[in-house]
């Protein structure tokens, strides 16, 4: 009834990849576009849920494990309430995305490999994050002495040092009109 109301297939965009991929930039440049389509949208991403739910979460292991189990169970939420999420997390590890994926009706969780090499996200480093882990100062640092471990079968990968925003969001917004998100009618 709530995706009715709203007149779109809820889903979750899970966008995973180190940082510096561009995961942000390609969900907040993803949610601008639904926006001026009509739909209704939530961003979810690493800053607004590491200053309020997931404050009190460390970054060892475990704490990753429990950042990402919340924030999962939020967009299972929000997804109810007939939203299309959008999810911007590193979450580097295969068994946490899998937790996630299985808490969503098949096709209505499209996991984004944001594959940009490494290399790329060292020379980027927006935050200075990188430089700080090379340095020492911050330890668990995921791609520096905290392992990510790439999608086994992610439904698309973007590489952002090979494709442009333009371009990706494209893509993605095909991948929605796939599943129905953004078609003509609502098939719920």
């Amino acid at each position: 009834m709530r995706a009715a109301a709203a007149q779109q297939v809820p889903v979750c965009i899970w966008f995973t990849g180190l940082s510096g991929s561009g995961k942000s930039t390609l969900a907040n440049a993803l949610e601008l576009e639904l926006f001026r389509r009509g739909r209704r949208t939530m961003l979810l991403d690493g800053d607004n849920v590491r200053h309020g739910l997931c404050r009190d979460l460390g970054m060892d292991d475990d704490a990753r494990h429990e950042n990402i189990r919340r924030v999962a169970e939020v967009a299972k939420l929000m997804t109810d309430a007939g939203l299309i999420v959008i999810s911007a997390f590193i979450s580097p590890f295969v068994r946490d995305r899998q937790i996630a994926r299985e808490l969503f009706i098949a096709g209505r969780f499209i996991e984004v490999y944001v594959e940009t090499p490494l290399e790329v996200c060292v020379q980027r480093d927006p935050k200075q994050l990188y430089a700080k882990a090379l340095r020492g100062e911050i330890k668990n640092f995921t791609g520096i002495d905290s392992s990510y471990e790439p999608p086994l079968a992610p439904e698309m990968r973007i590489d952002t040092s090979r494709m442009g925003l333009e371009e990706a969001v494209a893509n993605l917004c095909a991948a929605l009109e796939r599943v129905g998100s953004l078609g003509e009618s609502l098939a719920v």
